[in-house]
């Protein structure tokens, strides 16, 4: 069958209006940022320089279009149209289903619709893993800064333990597909996946223990919310049937916390034992405060810079390595539309104009790029501060 083709002025321009839901969604947002920027304390500092409003600006494109790829993809991820294997750019789909905008796939689906979807893949994955990370390294960290000594010495032995395995070969190792038919990967996130738990109930316990009216209700949120996500995740037992985590994704996530928690508890140890020297730690001792009271409440606030920064550099580098597992073949499924297997799919092709494993190269290496904008911008303000 001879197919149809538009011209690359006609692909551009439809690429930028299927993006119309993220343009909009940017002006908005960037817009109100910008004029109530004064008031909104760390983030309004990021629109102070043009480093910071770039990494703004990458990071939110990428935001909108995973909450907005159902509109902006023309196709369905997984959609195939036989007629369409290895489809130059610009190809139309017969019977008006529409155009492959950047070509299609070995599998004959829509090059571009996959791109747009594997940043959902992405957005959720690399920051929810991250997070997780933060809370374990943040846990154990503080105690290893704080006493020192004994606590200290375990802490920091297992932290380094794990530190010692080289990051790729710890990842093989992990999210190899018979290692799901084992329980490490259930037993690892039954246990990081305690840790949010862990942490609120402290940080809410040890600020309002005096003030019952306060705590109650903030606990009862705490396990209820927390045990309910927790059997979701760990059991996938929720019985509202919201809280889901595919058994590839959950092998990542499980990975992703491991090697990325022991990084966050060496920069949190750190920063306690150098934070705790301060007058105001000193005067909440005086004052009869408890040790995680100051740890949470005293210390920890005053550590938020390096950790913020951080976060961002530990996103980009987790978006990395998803990209790289998946062009490996590792983790996820292989259907997947995540921008590391779509890479894989289009490497062998050899076409002209654009190349299939180009936009999500393309999209990956921004990504990243808005990730380390967004931390550099961040860095400079801390040190202001």
């Amino acid at each position: 069958m001879q197919l149809e083709f538009i011209g690359p002025f006609q692909i551009i321009i439809g690429v930028l209006v299927r993006f119309w839901p993220v343009w909009l969604g940017l002006a908005i947002v960037l817009g109100a940022s910008f004029f109530y920027r004064k008031q909104l304390g760390l983030y309004g500092h990021l629109f102070d320089s043009g480093v910071g409003i770039a990494g703004v600006a990458i990071c939110f494109f990428w935001l909108f279009t995973a909450i907005f790829s159902s509109t902006i993809a023309p196709f369905d991820p997984l959609a195939q149209i036989p007629v369409m294997k290895d489809a130059l750019p610009g190809a139309v789909a017969p019977d008006g289903a529409g155009v492959y905008l950047f070509g299609g796939d070995k599998l004959s689906r829509d090059v571009f619709s996959r791109m747009v979807f594997g940043s959902q893949i992405v957005l959720i994955i690399a920051p929810a893993a991250t997070a997780f990370a933060l809370m374990v390294g943040i846990t154990l960290g503080l105690p290893a800064g704080y006493y020192g000594g004994r606590v200290d010495t375990i802490l920091s032995f297992l932290a380094n333990l794990v530190l010692a395995f080289p990051v790729i070969l710890l990842f093989y190792l992990l999210v190899t597909p018979g290692i799901m038919d084992t329980p490490i990967p259930y037993g690892l996130a039954g246990l990081f996946f305690l840790f949010p738990i862990i942490f609120f109930a402290t940080l809410f316990y040890t600020r309002y223990k005096n003030r019952p009216e306060r705590l109650y209700p903030l606990m009862a949120i705490t396990l209820i919310v927390g045990g309910w996500i927790y059997a979701g995740l760990v059991f996938d037992a929720d019985p509202l049937g919201i809280v889901h985590i595919d058994p590839n994704q959950l092998n990542i996530f499980v990975a992703v916390v491991f090697a990325s928690s022991p990084g966050v508890f060496r920069i949190v140890r750190g920063l306690v034992m150098d934070i705790k020297t301060r007058d105001y730690v000193a005067a909440a001792q005086t004052r009869g405060e408890t040790p995680w009271y100051i740890m949470l409440w005293e210390i920890l606030p005053n550590a938020r810079g390096p950790l913020i920064v951080d976060a961002c550099l530990r996103i980009g580098y987790t978006t990395i390595l998803l990209g790289t597992l998946g062009y490996f073949g590792l983790g996820l499924a292989p259907e997947s539309p995540d921008w590391g297997t779509a890479i894989k799919d289009a490497s062998r092709l050899l076409r002209s104009f654009i190349h299939p494993a180009l936009p999500p190269t393309i999209a990956l290496m921004s990504f990243v790029l808005g990730l380390n904008l967004l931390a550099d911008a961040l860095r400079e303000q801390s040190m202001k501060d």
